[in-house]
């Protein structure tokens, strides 16, 4: 990827307060058709690739339908059910909108932005993220499993940076893991001349 994430950083900034990158949502960053995008399998370029379209996407459905941080908090990209949610409603949304699509798409997809703005929001109140402050996702214990640690609220104070940062973890974990499966690979090769 040729942009570096403070380009993007500042791109999405933009956005965010209102200027007219919005135009930018008909130039996707991806050469290809959309696809569904396994979150769990992508490798760092592809990953720098889709955080940055779903992050340009999220900002333009807040801003486009008023959502509320009860519906999309900040921190969305720190939880991964938020995710899974939003890069599904996006799939869906550049399919429905897609030239080649039937002109009825657009209200299926709205039908099913309601439904997705209801899980959205029982998710948020499941963890209790808000505008202001953000705590990782709960997670129920089950019998004979190890407790974890208490979880505290941390406070908000810039989400670009945050995103930024996060997503640059991210990757780099993604690039290592990619990194230490290939010199495994390299490895178990033959030596040359056995």
């Amino acid at each position: 990827m040729s942009e570096s994430s403070g380009d993007w950083l500042f791109r999405d900034q933009d956005v965010a307060s209102g200027g007219d990158s919005f135009d930018d949502l008909d130039g996707s960053l991806l050469p290809e058709p959309p696809h569904p995008v396994n979150w769990n399998l992508l490798t760092a370029a592809d990953a720098e690739i889709e955080w940055i379209e779903l992050n340009r996407w999220v900002n333009w459905l807040r801003m486009t339908y008023g959502l509320p941080a009860s519906i999309v908090p900040p921190f969305w990209h720190r939880h991964t059910e938020l995710l899974w949610e939003l890069s599904a409603l996006h799939l869906h949304w550049l399919c429905a909108y897609d030239p080649d699509q039937h002109g009825s798409a657009p209200f299926g997809w709205h039908r099913d932005f309601a439904d997705a703005r209801q899980r959205l929001h029982d998710w948020v109140a499941t963890s209790e993220t808000r505008l202001d402050r953000d705590r990782p996702t709960r997670q129920t214990i089950w019998p004979g499993e190890l407790s974890l640690s208490d979880v505290e609220d941390a406070t908000i104070t810039d989400r670009d940076e945050d995103f930024a940062q996060f997503v640059a973890t991210d990757i780099a974990s993604r690039r290592d893991a990619e990194n230490a499966f290939y010199a495994q690979a390299r490895s178990n090769l033959p030596a040359q001349g056995s």
